[in-house]
C-alpha cells in the first residue's frame, strides 16, 4: 500500500525502520533470517505517527479529486430511510452538509460516525494493561524490534525514526494496583529484568511514562447501508501485537477497489460493500479472533507451543512465525497440517539430540 501511494522514499528519507524483529520465549530467542540464496524477509515499516501522518496528508492533498477540508467535524449524517447519504460537519465557518454516495468512518475505536450510524461494537476484555515511554539514542540487539513474551506477562521495544525507541511494558492486571504504587521504578525495574535487557539507563528518556489499564478489543460490521468502516472504527486489535495503522491502510485499499465502479455511478454499491465486508472478514477474523483470546493474558495454548518453541530451534520454523507475525498468512495457514508437523519433527529431533548429549 506504502509502495503504491509512492510513500516509500519520502518514509526512508524520514528515517522509518525497517521492522524486522526478534521474539523472546521460554525456550529462547526466535530470530528470523532469510532463506541461504533466497530473498529477503517480508518487512514494513516503524515510524512516529507525527512523521507518518504528515506524508499522507501530503499525498492526498496532492491527488486528483481529493479536496483536504481541515478542521472539520462530523457532527451527525445526513441519513433517509435506514440509509447514510452525507455527513453533517462543523467548520470554522459554521455547520455545513456534506453530501456522498458513501461515508466512510476512518475515525478510530471510538467512531463517531459508527455512533451516528448506530452500528454497535463487539467488545473483548484486555486483561493486561500497558506502560510506555519514548526513548533516544537506546542501541537494541541487531538494531531490530524485540517482544518478550513472558507467559502471561509481556514487553516489547520497537525503533522508529529520529533514532527514537518506545518500550512498552503489558503485564497482567492482577499487578496493576502495585505497579501503580511506583510507577516510574516498577517500570524502569520491569525493564531492567528483561532477558537481553534494552539499555535504558545509559539512554535518554523523552516522554512521560504513559498507561493504558483498560483496552479493550472491539470489532463491528465493517459496513451499514451508505457506510463503510476501515481502521480502528471497524477493528482495534491488540497494540502489543505491533499492527500499528497496517489494517487502517490494508482495509482502505480493500475498500477503494471494491466500491471503486460503484460510487462513480458504475455499479451497485451495496453489492460492492457486502464484497468489501467479506473480504475484510476474511483476512482479519482469525487474527482478531487469536488475539482477542491471548489477551485473557492466558500463557501458550498447546498449538502456540509447538510452533514457538520449533521457531527457536529452526529457522524455516521461524521464518514460518515471521510470516505469520506479520500478517502475511493466516491462523489456518499458520496452523496447517505440514507446518504442526514440521514444527513437531524439529522438536522431537531437538530432544533427541539432548538425549544424545
Amino acid at each position: 500500500m506504502l509502495d503504491e501511494l509512492g510513500l516509500i522514499p519520502a518514509l526512508e528519507n524520514a528515517g522509518a525502520v525497517r521492522n524486522h524483529a526478534r521474539w523472546y520465549t521460554r525456550w529462547g530467542w526466535i530470530e528470523p533470517k532469510a532463506a541461504p540464496a533466497g530473498p529477503e524477509l517480508p518487512y514494513a515499516y516503524n515510524v512516529r505517527r507525527s512523521t507518518l501522518d504528515p506524508l499522507i496528508r501530503s499525498r492526498a492533498a496532492q491527488s486528483p479529486g481529493v479536496d483536504l477540508l481541515l478542521g472539520h467535524q462530523v457532527t451527525g449524517l445526513v441519513r433517509e430511510a435506514g440509509r447514510t447519504l452525507g455527513v453533517r460537519a462543523s467548520t470554522p465557518q459554521g455547520e455545513r452538509e456534506i453530501r456522498a454516495r458513501l461515508v466512510v468512518g476512518a475515525d478510530g475505536k471510538d467512531s463517531a460516525v459508527a455512533k451516528f450510524a448506530g452500528v454497535p461494537a463487539r467488545q473483548h476484555e484486555n486483561r493486561r494493561f500497558a506502560y510506555f515511554a519514548h526513548f533516544r539514542n537506546l542501541p537494541l540487539h541487531g538494531g531490530i524490534a524485540q517482544t518478550w513474551f513472558l507467559e502471561p506477562d509481556m514487553a516489547y521495544a520497537f525503533p522508529n525514526d529520529d533514532g527514537v525507541t518506545v518500550i512498552a511494558v503489558v503485564p497482567d492486571k492482577k499487578w496493576l494496583p502495585a505497579f501503580r504504587e511506583d510507577l516510574e521504578g516498577n517500570f524502569l525495574a520491569f525493564v531492567r529484568a528483561l532477558p537481553e535487557a534494552p539499555p535504558i539507563d545509559s539512554a535518554e528518556r523523552i516522554t512521560k511514562i504513559i498507561g493504558s489499564v483498560n483496552y479493550p478489543l472491539h470489532s463491528r460490521r465493517p459496513t451499514a447501508p451508505g457506510v463503510a468502516f476501515i481502521g480502528d472504527a471497524a477493528l482495534t486489535s491488540d497494540p502489543l501485537w505491533g499492527v500499528g495503522c497496517g489494517w487502517a491502510l490494508e482495509s482502505a485499499q480493500w475498500l477503494a477497489e471494491a466500491v471503486a465502479s460503484a460510487v462513480t455511478g458504475r455499479g451497485d454499491l451495496d453489492r460492492s460493500l457486502a464484497a468489501y465486508a467479506r473480504g475484510h472478514r476474511r483476512r482479519l477474523r482469525g487474527h482478531h479472533y487469536l488475539a482477542a483470546d491471548f489477551a485473557k493474558a492466558r500463557p501458550f495454548n498447546p498449538g502456540e507451543r509447538l510452533m514457538f518453541s520449533a521457531a527457536a530451534r529452526d529457522e524455516r520454523a521461524a521464518r514460518h512465525v515471521h510470516l505469520f507475525a506479520s500478517r502475511l498468512i493466516g491462523p489456518l495457514r499458520f496452523l496447517n497440517p505440514v507446518a504442526l508437523a514440521r514444527a513437531s519433527a524439529v522438536n522431537i529431533k531437538y530432544r533427541g539430540a539432548r538425549k544424545i548429549g
